[in-house]
């Protein structure tokens, strides 16, 4: 039961990030990315501090420096997807940056010598297919965009993987609010160093960021640091990799983009990889079964 809560929680952080690939779109019309990052995460931060404050005082040096390296590689992260977003188009900084999703039980391999689970790996691949056809519009060239956005996705399939290992010992909330500071410190000590300071702020820059910063982060980075306690790190990505399904369906309803028979295959191929992922306990005990000549 928790399983399918951490799931639902997750699922719901995905829809957020959906609707925030439009909101900083809108964002970087009017502030600079670094701006943009440091309004969002101070804003978090200021938001996490007051509603769970008391969190403060069972802060332990295991906390504080997970919490750290979690939160530097979350910035890096959301810089080089921002940055990126500035010279590429929002569908394809979707799709590349929903390649974590095979990353992340590469890096379990590679660094912890984790088996590939087979059906999580077959998921992730047919969920990064499904996200290309969904988001890949025209031809596929490589500019610098496209490059930190690929950048971007190894840096979150490591936030993905660490975020998971990490909650399973310590306080997800706990862990989120020194991920937050972290992540506020290093935008705003930036964002000063290279002299990018806003001097005024337009209505819907504010709005921009007040989205951002409450839902696209607040709401959805406690929701995915509490639903990877019940999770795994692979499962997680690829619940996590529907972001893009449903900033394709946001766009259709909200900006009355058309819904391409491209777009339709693509749904189905994430909505097929989610299942695969979701069904391997039943394929496992089936093939338990199997062996024992029970089927």
């Amino acid at each position: 039961m928790k399983r399918y809560i951490g799931d639902g929680m997750l699922l719901i952080t995905a829809i957020v990030w959906g609707s925030g690939f439009v909101v900083t779109a809108i964002a970087l019309e009017h502030l600079s990315a670094f701006q943009v990052m440091a309004g969002r995460f101070v804003l978090a931060t200021i938001i996490l501090s007051v509603l769970f404050g008391y969190k403060f005082k069972t802060f332990t040096k295991s906390v504080i420096w997970k919490g750290a390296v979690i939160g530097a590689i979350l910035y890096i992260g959301f810089v080089l997807q921002t940055v990126g977003l500035e010279y590429t188009t929002p569908s394809k900084n979707a799709f590349l940056t929903a390649v974590n999703v095979i990353i992340v039980p590469l890096i379990g391999y590679f660094i912890y010598k984790r088996k590939i689970d087979r059906h999580e790996m077959l998921g992730s691949i047919i969920a990064v297919i499904g996200i290309g056809f969904l988001s890949l519009q025209g031809s596929f060239t490589i500019n610098i965009g496209d490059a930190l956005t690929l950048l971007c996705a190894i840096a979150f399939a490591f936030d993905i993987f660490y975020t998971n290992l990490f909650v399973q010992k310590e306080d997800a909330l706990s862990l989120t609010i020194v991920q937050f500071i972290t992540a506020s410190f290093l935008s705003v000590t930036v964002m000063f160093a290279i002299g990018d300071v806003p001097t005024s702020l337009g209505k819907e820059a504010i709005l921009s960021i007040i989205y951002l910063g409450i839902f696209s982060t607040t709401l959805a980075y406690v929701f995915q640091n509490i639903g990877h306690k019940y999770t795994t790190a692979t499962r997680a990505a690829i619940i996590l990799s529907t972001e893009a399904l449903f900033g394709t369906i946001l766009s259709v309803l909200i900006l009355k983009e058309v819904l391409t028979t491209k777009m339709i295959i693509g749904a189905i191929l994430i909505m097929a990889a989610i299942l695969i992922a979701e069904l391997k306990p039943a394929f496992r005990r089936r093939e338990a079964l199997k062996k024992a000549g029970k089927i």
